[in-house]
């Protein structure tokens, strides 16, 4: 998103930050509630994002719960133990799997822009690579024999779901001619469900 005409300010840059629950039902509403709640924060433009992993042979689970599959606080190796229970007996050919991200751009006017990116692969048999984080050591993007955990960071972006939907965001908000001089930005993470 770097060449848009815009001041990006991340949660790192500031010195409070607001507590954002995640009570969200899909992607878009989870990713409107931290953006929402930045705008009334900061009174500015707004950028958030939510996303999560959904398998097929676990009818699309976990989906809006991927950060915490194993509980409200899991950590991501017990939502990979989880993960890796419930695929115990499912072979290869049959761990499908997609990264999704919802991202949106709300405005103080409460109107907003969305949009959506999905990455398609399958869940490996054992974990590989220390890049990334959650899901990233299992999961092996179609066409590639690595795991996001072995990819390199910059490939890993340009292929990844947020990166499709950041794109996409991008376009979106150039297209709509609706920019202000500053946008704050959440940086993106956290997990969802498809809407």
């Amino acid at each position: 998103m770097g060449d848009l005409p815009v001041t990006f300010i991340t949660k790192e840059q500031m010195p409070v930050w607001p507590e954002i629950v995640e009570s969200g039902d899909t992607y878009l509403e989870n990713a409107l509630i931290k953006a929402r709640s930045l705008v009334e924060f900061s009174g500015r433009a707004s950028i958030a994002d939510d996303s999560g992993i959904e398998i097929d042979a676990l009818g699309g689970a976990p989906g809006v719960r991927s950060a915490r599959f194993a509980g409200p606080r899991a950590t991501d190796e017990e939502n990979n133990q989880r993960m890796v229970e419930l695929l115990r007996d499912v072979p290869l050919e049959k761990r499908s799997a997609r990264y999704r991200c919802l991202a949106v751009l709300v405005m103080p006017d409460e109107t907003h822009i969305r949009a959506e990116g999905t990455c398609e692969g399958t869940i490996a048999m054992e974990p590989r690579g220390n890049n990334g984080f959650g899901y990233d050591p299992w999961f092996i993007p179609e066409g590639q024999e690595q795991t996001f955990g072995e990819l390199p960071l910059e490939y890993k972006h340009a292929i990844s779901h947020r990166g499709k939907a950041l794109r996409e965001l991008t376009a979106k908000i150039k297209a709509s001619r609706r920019l202000s001089p500053d946008v704050r930005s959440k940086d993106p993470g956290s997990a969802g469900e498809r809407t």
